[in-house]
């Protein structure tokens, strides 16, 4: 069981259907618990079968969450293929285990699954039906109900509740990280630096970033700034899957002094058309940066 449940989880034909998700739930829920019972218990007359089956998921459902907090503190983190590679691991060692216990008896003294006597019984339960109608009733709806738990279970794990949506959008300096990028430029100067765009959206998105070069003014009377010069810099599209993050290199160079800021446009599928230019262009991008920039003089 736990060979079929590993091949089904990595086989790469077989590892991008539902039928992953539906192997993994023994290998999360049942499999490892029921090799601590085997390797405990490798007599048959220690436990009754019910028993075994019952300790087997309460003991699954100790174990797996010790085995994630263990994970956790490792670079691998709480995923599915670290998580059911360190339960195949602890599996492999309670068999071991088991089987030789196991082969410290006498063979008539070793438990081993009956699975044709649970065939049987299952059978003949909902076959022919117990002693009435009632018991037959009653063990076809004991049966729906599992098999609506299993779907339920199973639609959980294939269709997870979406978080929220949203697209990561920031400049990191030269050494890609935050605590040195410029908050002001220096006409004439070159800054390397770095835009990153990280896409949580659940779904692909075609990205575009331009730069722009722009001169304001403030009206005092307004209290309120406006462009009075905005010029088109570069611009540079790109396709991101969810959870797929880019960086990208870029270097800042402010070469005109009527410039006073550089505006970094991101936009997503929608891109307006060249027409639409100033502030209306700003605000129709998706997210948007902004570097000041100072004449070196002013600056000294």
């Amino acid at each position: 069981m736990l060979a079929v449940c590993l091949g089904v989880i990595f086989l790469p034909f077989l590892n991008t259907t539902p039928l992953r998700f539906v192997f993994a739930l023994p290998m999360v829920l049942f499999i490892p618990g029921y090799s601590v019972i085997a390797a405990v218990f490798p007599k048959e007359s220690d436990i009754s079968l019910n028993e075994r089956i019952a300790l087997s998921f309460g003991l699954s459902i100790t174990v797996v969450p010790l085995i994630g907090f263990v994970l956790n503190v490792t670079p691998w983190g709480i995923r599915l293929d670290p998580i059911v590679l360190s339960l195949s691991v602890f599996t492999l060692v309670m068999i071991l285990v088991a089987y030789y216990r196991r082969s410290l008896l006498p063979p008539e003294q070793r438990f081993s699954m009956p699975f044709s006597e649970i065939a049987g019984a299952i059978r003949k339960e909902l076959v022919y039906g117990g002693n009435s109608r009632i018991d037959r009733i009653f063990s076809a709806t004991v049966m729906l109900v599992i098999l609506l738990a299993v779907v339920s279970t199973i639609y959980v794990f294939t269709v997870p509740k979406e978080g929220e949506h949203y697209t990561e959008f920031f400049i990191l300096d030269e050494n890609r990280t935050t605590s040195s990028y410029p908050n002001m430029s220096i006409i004439g100067h070159n800054y390397p630096m770095y835009i990153s765009v990280g896409n949580h959206e659940y779904r692909n998105v075609t990205y575009t970033i331009e730069t722009w070069m722009l001169r304001t003014e403030f009206n005092n009377e307004t209290n309120t700034s406006h462009i009075v010069i905005m010029d088109p810099n570069d611009r540079l599209t790109f396709t991101l899957a969810h959870n797929q993050t880019t960086t990208i290199p870029y270097n800042l160079s402010m070469k005109r002094t009527e410039y006073d800021r550089a505006e970094f446009l991101l936009f997503n599928e929608i891109v307006p058309d060249f027409d639409v230019a100033g502030s209306d262009r700003i605000n129709a991008s998706y997210r948007n940066l902004h570097l000041w920039a100072v004449e070196e003089e002013e600056d000294q």
